[in-house]
């Protein structure tokens, strides 16, 4: 399978209020057939929660080869798996090839600016709101890494106390 030169950031979409890639893109990427990947996915079922890596819905898939006329060309009888981030990064561990290993660390380079980019941004209260809201549709219960982003987002939410003046003021 030839490896055409498609930037990674464009095969990133939003499902679920989550940025993912579908298994064609990933495949197309790893020069591996869509059924292998999923193969090896299936094989190691157990690394892939629902968090990393859901099948999308009849609706849902119907609805994205209407907006990208690069899924109408897929003629495949099972909907597509959508891998998060962590799903990617799993990806890697079930596909032990050099290919693989270099197209993840790329697809991970592009997740942190992505990441940078959007906390970069000076935002208002309402876009910090609505990027914590993202967040906690994404974070499972125990993880720690995303809970600390949550307490740092409301920290920056609040107001700062007003502290005493010291020393002699002349008002």
């Amino acid at each position: 399978m030839a490896n055409e030169l498609v930037p990674i950031q464009s095969m990133i979409y939003e499902i679920r209020g989550q940025k993912v890639m579908l298994d064609s893109d990933l495949a197309k990427l790893y020069e591996v057939e869509i059924k292998r990947l999923n193969e090896n996915v299936r094989r190691n079922i157990k690394r892939f929660p629902p968090e990393f890596m859901f099948q999308l819905t009849n609706e849902k898939w119907e609805n994205q080869r209407s907006q990208f006329a690069t899924f109408s060309k897929d003629t495949r009888k099972y909907k597509p798996y959508a891998f998060t981030e962590h799903g990617i990064l799993m990806l890697s561990s079930v596909l032990n090839s050099d290919k693989a290993i270099d197209i993840n660390i790329q697809i991970m380079k592009i997740f942190v600016r992505m990441r940078q980019f959007a906390l970069s941004q000076s935002g208002t209260d309402e876009q910090i709101a609505e990027l914590r809201k993202l967040l906690m549709l994404y974070i499972e219960k125990n993880d720690k890494r995303v809970n600390d982003i949550i307490i740092a987002l409301n920290k920056l939410m609040e107001k700062p106390k007003e502290t005493k003046k010291i020393g002699f003021c002349t008002d």
